[in-house]
């Protein structure tokens, strides 16, 4: 009797140990006038953190970038049925700003592994378990882009951004600023530090940290469809200012590299 009480109270510890170790997870997504599609973001997305909310300590956290539709009131009244999910309201400082709010925000509130996408419908929910699977293996698993749904411009602007890494940075990657992507939190808060907090293209630079200091990273298939809603507010004029600042930060970024080495 002894024997069968002490395995029991084994079992409950080793029960209540594991339950302790379960990893948080976070999903980050930045949202810009997102109010035709964030209902249905919301409705695909949330069912993936309700799998993985561990000891009620994951969430889905929307970072609205001072929207000028109902993206923040569809976003609140969701939020009054769901738990799970947090809206964050900020002034409008682009695409990057949200992101680095988002990455922040789930460091601060003690994530383990921090997930980011879009609100625009254009990943798919069903393809983040395969990620999720690689957790223990890599510190950060990246999307890769092999067929863009949104068309071959922006193809063209993700390779020439890929050759300017290369050239700065001498790093090779498939996808720099993919938005799909698993990132242990310990990771991204080790190079997060080293970027401000307007920068426009903070995955790309985390995916040229990761890939420079030799992280242990690996890069995914993902399927990347239209936009399924609205209209993009990043046109291609505006994606040629924002080359342009970037390869200005990129020179800036690499002389800092190059003298704390």
């Amino acid at each position: 009797m002894t024997n069968i009480i002490l395995t029991a109270h084994s079992s409950q510890l080793t029960a209540h140990s594991s339950q302790q170790y379960l990893s948080s997870l976070y999903i980050i997504i930045p949202a810009y006038n997102e109010s035709i599609n964030i209902s249905h973001i919301i409705e695909e997305w949330y069912p993936v953190i309700e799998k993985h909310n561990a000891n009620d300590s994951s969430r889905l956290v929307v970072i609205d970038d001072g929207s000028k539709d109902d993206t923040l009131s569809i976003l609140e009244d969701l939020s009054r049925t769901r738990k799970l999910l947090q809206p964050i309201a900020k002034e409008n400082g682009g695409h990057g700003s949200a992101v680095l709010t988002g990455y922040r925000y789930a460091i601060e509130h003690g994530a383990d592994y921090i997930f980011q996408t879009d609100s625009d419908g254009q990943t798919s929910a069903s393809e983040f378990e395969s990620f999720w699977k690689l957790r223990n293996d890599y510190d950060a698993v990246i999307g890769s882009r092999p067929v863009r749904g949104d068309g071959a411009q922006r193809k063209f602007v993700e390779k020439v951004l890929c050759f300017l890494l290369r050239i700065i940075f001498g790093v090779k990657v498939s996808d720099a600023n993919a938005p799909f992507r698993l990132m242990k939190s310990s990771l991204v808060e080790k190079y997060i530090s080293k970027l401000p907090n307007d920068f426009n293209l903070p995955n790309a630079m985390l995916t040229t940290y990761f890939a420079y200091f030799h992280e242990r990273i690996t890069f995914r298939d993902i399927t990347f469809r239209p936009r399924q809603g609205g209209v993009n507010s990043i046109n291609i004029m505006k994606i040629i200012r924002i080359g342009m600042n970037a390869v200005r930060d990129f020179i800036r970024l690499r002389k800092e590299i190059d003298t704390h080495a």
